[in-house]
């Protein structure tokens, strides 16, 4: 949520004064073409190879899990439904998330409710839910933290406070700062109406702790405690947490059920559909116009566009059958990204703050992101262990200051010539960074629960 804040009162008032629409746009003109397509390709693969691909794979397991469908034929029609919305244009995925967020939250609370109150049933208190909350604190207190100790198994994933301050800091800014499946759709929008929008969606993820978290932990203990052995492992008899919502949807009853199903393949397709228009925004924009048809028209791109985006989704459903053998898929997305975001926010926040950022600096940070992050993920097994093995928010943390550092070394010792600095500037309008009274006590109010959550759970 703080990111958030972030990303809207800074980010987007600059994208806004200087007609930015794509993020590669904003990198060429604040550094050069080079710099834009390089972080173009990468936009690209990270949305097809991890977003889509993840996306698909997720939607088609939670799918086939509820109703009598195979995965195969699951993964083909949310493919094609997804195909079909995006070619609708932003509007109709605008609809179509609205509607998916309405009965989603509907969903997820009934689901957390049904969770809560089963495992107070199976405890002997009836159907009680503080009684279900009570259980979760006594039989699972360790998974009450949010801010692990090195001795918790699960420090790799959640190091200490990497959470707060770290790695999940640099990933956030990145996604909502830089990330044009997020940006493209305040930027639909005028500066006092996306502020809105995104202080409204900050509020809408104080939510998931309660539809995301809380039945992930009651179906722990209820597995822990004997229940849904079957249902929470694959065809190898291999245990997988990605199974845990699916089955919970499955004890809802009828009508219910097909509602959350209806909600569910909505919000998968939704989904799909922004990373498909996102896709298809830059590879129209940003490559084929810039290096295939410079003259092309709008209609032209538009074709463009959605032959990528037929092409993505086509990826997609062929690569999303090889992540079952992921123990969870979400963490698989956060690593991969985690690749790319600390190189992202460097050339953007030093592009944007820093006027003595060169274009050769901004190069360095798109090409280098990769080789490091790669370089501290797999040195440890390269040394045999001398090097030590930090956990991938840790990883993201060292490789965003190696990059930072690099850049502004660069910057340093091969300044740019003052006609090479005019002619990449990105204007910055101090007024715009002025918000509402009402979202300032909007935002102090959700940071507020923040501090309280984060003070009870610590």
């Amino acid at each position: 949520n703080l990111c958030t804040f972030s990303a809207e009162w800074f980010s987007l008032p600059v994208y806004l004064k200087n007609k930015i629409f794509t993020m590669p746009q904003f990198l060429a003109k604040r550094y050069n073409g080079t710099v834009s397509t390089i972080m173009a390709v990468i936009w690209l693969l990270i949305y097809v190879f991890v977003n889509l691909t993840s996306i698909i794979y997720l939607g088609a397991l939670a799918i086939s899990s509820i109703a009598p469908i195979s995965f195969e034929y699951c993964v083909i029609g949310l493919s094609l439904f997804s195909v079909i919305v995006t070619l609708g244009g932003m509007k109709v995925i605008g609809y179509t998330d609205m509607f998916q967020v309405i009965v989603l939250i509907l969903g997820g609370l009934v689901t957390t409710y049904l969770a809560l109150t089963l495992l107070s049933e199976q405890f002997g208190f009836g159907k009680d839910i503080i009684k279900g909350l009570g259980v979760i604190a006594d039989e699972a207190p360790g998974h009450l933290h949010m801010i692990l100790e090195k001795s918790n198994p699960h420090y790799s994933e959640l190091p200490g406070m990497s959470v707060i301050v770290g790695g999940m800091l640099i990933n956030n800014l990145a996604y909502w700062g830089c990330n044009q499946y997020i940006v493209q759709r305040a930027l639909g929008a005028d500066l006092k109406t996306a502020r809105k929008g995104i202080l409204f969606a900050a509020f809408l993820k104080l939510l998931v702790p309660i539809i995301a978290v809380l039945p992930g932990i009651a179906m722990y203990v209820m597995h822990e405690n004997g229940m849904f052995q079957k249902e929470m492992v694959d065809a190898a008899g291999i245990l997988k947490p990605d199974h845990a919502y699916p089955t919970l949807m499955n004890l809802l009853p009828a009508g219910l059920k097909g509602v959350a199903l209806a909600a569910l393949t909505t919000a998968i397709v939704a989904s799909l559909a922004g990373k498909a228009n996102s896709i298809s925004t830059i590879f129209s924009l940003d490559i084929y116009k810039k290096y295939f048809n410079k003259n092309a028209s709008e209609k032209k791109l538009v074709r463009i566009g959605r032959l990528a985006v037929v092409v993505a989704m086509l990826i997609g459903a062929v690569v999303a059958p090889s992540l079952k053998s992921l123990d969870q898929a979400y963490q698989f997305i956060q690593e991969y990204v985690g690749f790319f975001s600390p190189g992202v926010l460097a050339v953007f926040l030093l592009g944007m703050f820093w006027k003595k950022t060169t274009a050769s600096a901004g190069l360095a940070g798109a090409l280098l992101t990769v080789p490091i992050a790669a370089v501290l993920k797999f040195l440890p097994v390269w040394t045999n262990g001398a090097f030590p093995d930090f956990p991938f928010l840790d990883r993201m943390t060292i490789t965003f200051f190696i990059i930072v550092f690099l850049m502004v070394a660069i910057s340093l010792l091969r300044p740019e010539s003052k006609e090479q600095h005019e002619t990449h500037t990105i204007e910055v309008d101090t007024a715009m960074f002025k918000v509402s009274s009402e979202f300032i006590i909007g935002s102090f109010i959700i940071c507020g629960v923040l501090v309280a959550l984060y003070t009870v759970f610590w």
